[in-house]
């Protein structure tokens, strides 16, 4: 049994670093590909990069997002982050549920000069 166990090592190690986190990429790619299916023109959404517009437009990889009344860019479909609901909430893809928003999205200081004011 002795000479079984470095075999057994060697398989567990093998699941750890490579079968776990392909599944988790796997599961990414689908909440991805979610949000994706769910995007409609006036959509509200956030870019990776933090900009925040609506959807004016779709095509086949890119959208198209009003950034500004009358300022509209085209971005590639892959930089949408996030669904946003117009009260602030976040639409969360992968449970298919509006997460209320927090003070700490939000940017907002509650001025008691600890390290979550982000605006110090």
């Amino acid at each position: 049994m002795e000479q079984f166990f470095p075999l057994i090592l060697l398989v567990l190690a093998f699941a750890l670093l490579i079968v776990l986190p392909a599944r988790q990429r796997k599961k990414m790619a689908a909440n991805a590909q979610a949000l994706q299916e769910k995007l409609t023109v006036g959509t509200p959404v956030m870019l990776t990069s933090g900009l925040h517009g609506t959807v004016a437009g779709l095509g086949e990889g890119t959208v198209d997002v009003e950034i500004a009344p009358g300022v509209v860019a085209t971005f590639a479909r892959p930089a949408i982050m996030e669904v946003r609901t117009p009260d602030g909430a976040v639409l969360d893809a992968a449970a298919g549920e509006v997460v209320p928003p927090t003070a700490e999205r939000q940017g907002i200081v509650d001025g008691d000069g600890d390290p979550s004011d982000r605006n110090r």
